[in-house]
């Protein structure tokens, strides 16, 4: 180790520790300053190729009208396409929660008119006075 770091000031160089966790560690002769560098820069080519996934939420209630429906089919048809989620709720209002299979029905009915485009990432779960699904995107390729 002692013989490293004066080759690598013989050099005007740094003694960089490349992998820690090695046996014995693995230890580089480089410019400390350019070595930083390539790390930030592999790193934001890194956070370049990421894509970020958001979740939209579509809201319905059990009695939605035929012409509502469609819109917000439309819609969440077209957020999938762009690539994002959807999470479909069917919102129960006061004595509505009695009729949870019209709810159901609704949800059943907007999963299978999306399913060319989306695939049920949660079934349909009814949490408190809420029933929700989650659609993700279809794989394309």
């Amino acid at each position: 180790m002692k013989e490293a770091l004066r080759h690598a000031e013989r050099k005007g160089l740094d003694l960089v520790e490349v992998a820690p966790q090695a046996n014995p560690p693995v230890c580089r002769i480089i410019d400390y300053g350019k070595f930083l560098y390539e790390q930030k820069k592999k790193a934001q080519e890194a956070r370049k190729k990421q894509t970020v996934i958001s979740v939209k939420e579509i809201k319905l209630r059990p009695r939605t009208d035929e012409h509502d429906y469609e819109f917000k089919k439309k819609n969440a048809e077209r957020i999938l396409k762009e690539g994002d989620k959807v999470k479909a709720v069917i919102r129960f209002r006061g004595r509505e929660i009695v009729h949870k299979e019209l709810g159901r029905q609704l949800l059943d009915r907007l999963i299978a008119d999306l399913s060319e485009v989306s695939v049920v990432e949660h079934r349909p779960k009814l949490e408190g006075y809420n029933l929700v699904a989650i659609l993700a995107p279809k794989k394309t390729g």
